[in-house]
């Protein structure tokens, strides 16, 4: 079958991608699993890694990376209502691991899920078939659009979790979202606008703020490099914002925290720029901020997300559809940081 392979490991990705008309075929489904043909498929920052390596997990190349995708299901392993075969569906591909059961472990009443990813610890979406657990498994209506439903999965999650469940984002509440563009910022301000959030965005180009602000973005500040917490703080009258969504980390977390009013939320999915930021303790105990890491979400909360893009509560921002024969320009557009939004294979 087709698939978007990564030959081997290194920088720039887009140089060790290619179609592969040959991929082995996707196995029977296991018990509990559903093997789903593909309809389209949108790429996340982790196709990057992936493609570069991952810090910790050894990967085989080559390899098919993909943690987002839209489908219908062809069949069912053992265990699994056949209610699901035909069914158009997206998929968390967050799949929570077992816990070890050691005899001297503490209670885990506050321990958070460890997850493994499709897409990243085995082969994912970006190929004519791919296979998830049952339990992952959103349905969505038969009339959605198969490119808004593949984009809507992993970073929609990941924001919704971070901002909502672990940061109770409250409505009416101001919000900065840093580096404006990328998946789980645009995600983060589709959701932020939902709950009726003054949003602030930064960008280092002022085309993305632009859009931005078409979007619902109340403010924009051109990131050059300044410590814009200033900038911040005279857009709220000196009181400061309620959450900070931050995916960059070091060359943007120590002017988030600045940026928050008493009490308020720094979040963080991740840190492209590095995870050695510089912070202020003084700042956080002072004004009693929260310093929250998140990393996607779980099957409930995915299942909400789902109806609220049934209903169309919340939909994606899109960026660019290529051809399964184009994807060495869609890891191109993404390597560059180009994109507003996601980028999708209709397949």
């Amino acid at each position: 079958m087709k698939a978007i392979v990564c030959t081997k490991q290194g920088a720039p990705v887009a140089n060790n991608i290619r179609l592969q008309d040959d991929w082995p075929d996707e196995p029977a489904p296991a018990p509990g699993w559903v093997t789903i043909k593909t309809l389209a498929s949108a790429f996340n920052h982790m196709d990057l890694w992936v493609g570069r390596g991952v810090p910790g997990l050894k990967l085989e190349y080559p390899r098919v990376s993909g943690c987002d995708a839209c489908g219908i299901v062809e069949s069912v392993g053992e265990g699994v209502d056949n209610a699901w075969v035909g069914r158009m569906v997206i998929a968390n591909a967050a799949v929570v691991q077992p816990e070890r059961q050691h005899p001297d472990d503490p209670p885990a009443s506050t321990l958070a899920p460890n997850y493994e990813l499709i897409g990243e610890h085995t082969h994912g979406m970006h190929k004519h078939r791919y296979s998830v657990p049952a339990a992952n498994l959103a349905a969505i209506g038969p009339d959605a659009d198969p490119v808004q439903a593949a984009a809507f999965g992993l970073t929609m999650l990941t924001a919704w979790s971070m901002m909502v469940t672990k940061g109770d984002l409250r409505s009416g509440q101001s919000v900065l979202i840093t580096g404006i563009g990328g998946g789980v910022a645009t995600a983060a301000l589709k959701i932020a606008k939902h709950h009726a959030c003054p949003v602030i965005v930064t960008s280092r180009h002022q085309w993305k703020l632009d859009r931005a602000k078409q979007l619902g973005a109340d403010e924009t500040i051109l990131d050059e490099g300044q410590d814009w917490s200033k900038q911040v703080r005279s857009f709220t009258n000196k009181r400061g914002v309620d959450m900070a969504v931050d995916s960059a980390g070091k060359a943007t977390h120590l002017s988030c925290i600045k940026s928050l009013a008493r009490g308020g939320a720094y979040v963080t999915p991740g840190c492209t720029s590095g995870p050695d930021a510089t912070t202020d303790l003084a700042r956080i105990f002072w004004n009693q901020l929260r310093v929250l890491g998140s990393t996607m979400g779980g099957n409930e909360e995915f299942r909400e997300l789902a109806a609220l893009f049934n209903t169309g509560k919340l939909e994606p921002v899109i960026d660019k559809v290529y051809s399964p024969e184009e994807c060495v320009d869609a890891y191109k557009r993404l390597e560059g940081a180009e994109q507003f939004g996601k980028i999708v294979v209709r397949w």
